[in-house]
This record gives structure tokens, C-alpha cells and sequence, in this order.
């Protein structure tokens, strides 16, 4: 069970991991993860580079298939569930002269829902309309996806996302490529998302990710994760293999120390 931000108690349950398992070239990229999300929970995850975020979001998209253990969204092998799930990927840079509209970009959302070759309709149109209206990004739908900045390109890609009309929105370092002064604006706009849908997403800016998120989980191929958003000093340095320090100013917040070079 899961308790929303209004202090209500929900029981559906949209994405559960049992006994995971997952190899690559013999070696455990994950192991022995259990976990579940519930809806309009919105879990952070976060832990050292390599330790399997990004594999992690593979095995909720079908991507990937565990070598052993269960995925199952909203009851589905991911394969089937994957069409409720609207993902934001890592984001590479891209030729700021690429000649595609923001309304364009946002309209490749609803190629999932599509068959082969469909042509988009109004239906198509609508979606891609609300999702734009939805991250505040409506009168720039003429625009090049080019010459927008980082945090509004962002925006677009969550309306990509949020244009499939999804129950569960993944997302893998949404905050990589913004600029400091608009990821408050971003967070913010996740923080209204957060009550229509469950959110899983990937960070390493836990400062302030720790504001907006309910749940925290740490992952360094095994999951460290209490169904809230306290992490233990324990639980932290063992993911990451090095001392932790927590400290708060005002907001809770974790800061980790450098590692070693041992």
C-alpha cells in the first residue's frame, strides 16, 4: 500500500519487480530486486554511475528481460504494459538547425498508439495540445525544437511523453542537460505531474530531487529501499561503497563525500 500526497491510502499497485535478476556476459548487472510502486507514487532513484539505473528503466520498458525473476506493469509483462508508460530518455544533443516544430516532436508521442504508417488524426492533435498545455509550452507548439533552450526542450520531451496519455512516466536524468536557474520550473512542473500518475525517475541531484519525490530508492546492482524517502546513512554507504555524509539547509537533503581511490 501506498499513501498519496493528500493522506490517502492507495492500494493499486502499477509496477512490481520479484527476485530480479540480471546478467551480462555472466557477470550481475542487477541483483535480487523486489520492489513495488503504487499509483501516483513518484519514486527517485538514485546511486554511484554504473550500478543499474538506466538497466533498471530497460527491464520496466521491455527493453531488457531478467535472466530470472518477475517484471510486471500494471499486471502485464512489460512487452504489453509498455503502452501505459510515457519515457523521457537520457537527452543527447541534437543539430540545433534539425528542422522539426515543437507541435512535430510532440506528436511522435503518439506513434506508440498508432499502427504502421498511421497518419495523425485529431485525436493525435488534441493529445499533443494538452500535453503542451500541461508543461506551459502551448505557444511555442510553430517553434523549432532547436532554438528553444535546454529546460524547454526538456519540457517538450515530457510532452512526448505525457502525449500517449500514460499512467507511469520514467525518466532517465531529466536534468542533465538544464541550465541550474530552470530546473526549480522543471521540478515544479513534476511536482503537479506527480498527482496524475506515478513517476519513477533517475538522478543524481538528490538536493533537490528529495523536495518533490515520496519514495527514494538506492541502487548499486542491489536496491536500498524502505517504501519511503529516508535512506539510512547504512543503507547509503553500503550502495555506494564510501562514507556519506547527511546534512540539511532548510530542505532535507543528501550530500555524498568524494569517493576513493582505493
Amino acid at each position: 500500500m501506498s499513501e498519496n500526497t493528500k493522506g490517502t491510502v492507495t492500494t493499486e499497485e502499477v509496477i512490481r519487480l520479484e527476485n530480479v535478476w540480471l546478467y551480462y556476459d555472466g557477470m550481475p548487472v542487477l541483483e535480487d530486486i523486489n520492489f513495488s510502486l503504487y499509483k501516483d507514487d513518484f519514486l527517485g532513484i538514485i546511486g554511484p554511475n554504473g550500478g543499474g539505473k538506466t538497466t533498471l528503466l530497460r527491464l520496466l520498458l521491455g527493453l531488457a528481460r531478467p535472466s530470472s525473476g518477475r517484471v510486471t506493469i500494471l499486471g502485464e509483462p512489460p512487452e504489453k504494459g509498455r503502452r501505459h508508460v510515457g519515457y523521457l530518455p537520457q537527452r543527447s544533443l541534437f543539430d540545433s538547425d534539425f528542422p522539426a516544430s515543437v507541435m512535430e516532436v510532440v506528436l511522435l508521442g503518439r506513434l506508440g498508439r498508432a499502427a504502421l504508417f498511421h497518419r495523425y488524426n485529431s485525436a493525435d492533435r488534441n493529445a499533443a495540445t494538452e500535453a503542451l498545455k500541461r508543461v506551459g509550452m502551448l505557444e511555442h507548439r510553430n517553434q523549432q525544437i532547436g532554438k528553444l533552450s535546454g529546460g524547454q526542450q526538456q519540457r517538450v520531451f515530457v510532452a512526448r511523453a505525457l502525449a500517449s496519455d500514460p499512467q507511469i512516466l520514467l525518466m532517465d536524468e531529466p536534468m542533465a542537460s538544464v541550465d541550474t536557474p530552470m530546473q526549480a520550473g522543471f521540478y515544479e512542473l513534476l511536482d503537479g505531474l506527480k498527482h496524475k500518475m506515478t513517476i519513477v525517475m533517475v538522478s543524481h541531484d538528490i538536493s533537490v530531487v528529495s523536495a518533490y519525490v515520496d519514495k527514494i530508492a538506492c541502487l548499486n546492482r542491489r536496491l536500498y529501499y524502505h517504501g519511503t524517502k529516508d535512506l539510512n546513512k547504512h543503507d547509503l554507504e553500503e550502495a555506494y561503497q564510501c562514507p556519506v555524509e547527511l546534512i540539511a539547509h532548510g530542505t532535507p537533503h543528501h550530500v555524498f563525500e568524494e569517493h576513493s581511490d582505493k
